[in-house]
């Protein structure tokens, strides 16, 4: 396993982190099986794993408080806050000081640890000013119970504006950016990539292999698993779009050959490509099997050639996705 400086913190990470959004009622209800999978991706090395509050509602960080047990010191940890954790209690979301000082006691108490190393910012909150925010998580980092904080999926206009708005009043700022990113979803190439970059912030990326469409599992006549994302949540995954469906699915045929030529699994083709941007810190893993795990620990070990990278820029231009609304902001207009 290789590991990282991630952004200007001090803290070394793994280049692959291991996601839990899988973990619990969202995914894997096998408790015992979720917390063989983080003890085996402890042994692999890989010593970053994020999580979310609304994970299942708690259940994810539950579990992985059982996993850790005896091997907290080794870990690097992370959770978000911000989403609604009731669609019925309007209180019990956001990026307010009053919800962030309880969730993150709440945070803490599921996780039974005194301290979460990164604590971010889950999405955006229009309702909330910044510097309310960035204010409350400051104390938290002052208190202790925080050792860095960071954001995820800002558009880079807002990226500057909270690092704006950190100095301008002595806040802690935003240490680290967690960005959607895949060879088939390439739009924080336009803007946010290069301000994380400017920035020093450390770039944890999410969904590299686009909701499972780069694993190789959605290939022309094979046939889809009732238990799959594609099933499940179609709409979600575009797989209810037959033109975008279409699109994927030829895309994938044509990247099984790059990652053949290349002597490695489509999944780790996918990983190695986001490892290969300059301002990517670590690839978040979302396994919600054993077997999916194993399919991608090796990743770090591939090392794709310019040729292949051409050949894939060829296939997706940079900055561009294949379906648009893989892209959760609106993009910057061009300049005139």
């Amino acid at each position: 396993m290789e590991y990282t400086p991630l952004g200007r913190t001090g803290i070394r990470v793994s280049r692959l982190c291991l996601g839990t959004m899988m973990f619990g009622a969202w995914g894997n209800t096998d408790h015992d099986a979720c917390v063989r999978m983080v003890h085996r991706a402890l042994d692999a090395g890989i010593n970053f794993v994020d999580t979310a509050d609304v994970y299942a509602f708690g259940e994810s960080e539950r579990i992985l408080a059982k996993a850790l047990k005896g091997r907290r010191d080794d870990v690097v940890l992370a959770t978000k806050f911000g989403e609604a954790m009731d669609p019925d209690a309007p209180l019990r979301r956001g990026a307010s000081r009053r919800w962030i000082m309880r969730a993150v006691e709440d945070s803490l108490r599921r996780l039974e640890t005194d301290h979460l190393d990164l604590y971010q910012l889950h999405r955006p909150d229009p309702t909330t000013d910044m510097d309310e925010t960035l204010g409350a998580l400051t104390d938290l980092v002052r208190q202790g119970k925080v050792r860095a904080i960071g954001s995820s999926a800002l558009p880079a206009d807002a990226i500057v504006e909270a690092r704006w708005t950190a100095e301008r009043h002595g806040h802690q700022p935003f240490a680290t950016e967690q960005l959607a990113y895949s060879a088939f979803a390439r739009h924080a190439e336009h803007a946010a990539l290069p301000t994380c970059g400017r920035h020093g912030l450390g770039v944890l990326v999410f969904s590299p292999l686009n909701g499972g469409w780069l694993t190789g599992k959605y290939r022309n006549g094979a046939a889809v698993s009732p238990d799959s994302r594609a099933v499940r949540n179609a709409e979600h995954f575009d797989h209810a779009d037959t033109t975008i469906r279409a699109a994927k699915t030829a895309l994938v045929e044509e990247f099984a050959v790059i990652a053949d030529e290349a002597g490695c699994s489509l999944p780790e083709l996918a990983l190695a490509f986001v490892l290969a941007h300059p301002q990517v810190a670590s690839a978040i893993l979302g396994p919600r099997t054993p077997d999916q795990l194993e399919s991608q620990l090796d990743a770090c070990e591939v090392e794709l050639s310019r040729e292949a990278l051409a050949r894939l820029d060829a296939l997706v231009a940079p900055g561009t996705d294949v379906n648009p609304a893989d892209c959760p902001y609106p993009r910057p207009a061009p300049r005139t």
